[in-house]
């Protein structure tokens, strides 16, 4: 087997960690903070002056119970495993919609994969 091949990776077992900060807000509803400015020359000019330096993605009670549960230590599987025993059927099919969800937050760098970015 050559080093340049690729190794399979199962996604149920990533393991996400978040990346942003986040705040709860009313019905135990999240809002993932995501910094206004991520250029030192706009964040050091520019963000004393803002009443808020940051813009809040609010999620819904489904994205809300699945980011609570990012927490670096638990698997893919994990997550989907808590969330049907506290769910049931709202979630249904857990797997599916959790990978859609935890793809869409990578995508757009809200979280990474430990296994994906080692040092």
């Amino acid at each position: 087997m050559s080093k340049s091949k690729k190794e399979e990776i199962n996604y149920l077992e990533l393991t996400p960690e978040c990346i942003h900060g986040f705040e709860m807000r009313e019905n135990k509803k999240v809002a993932i903070l995501i910094p206004r400015f991520t250029s030192k020359f706009f964040g050091k000019y520019l963000l004393p002056l803002l009443k808020n330096k940051f813009i809040p993605l609010k999620l819904d009670e489904l994205g809300s119970e699945t980011w609570l549960l990012i927490d670096g230590k638990k698997n893919v599987q994990n997550i989907c495993d808590a969330l049907s025993e506290k769910l049931g059927e709202k979630i249904h099919p857990a797997e599916e919609r959790v990978t859609l969800f935890l793809t869409d937050l990578y995508k757009n760098k809200f979280i990474k994969f430990n296994e994906l970015h080692k040092n």
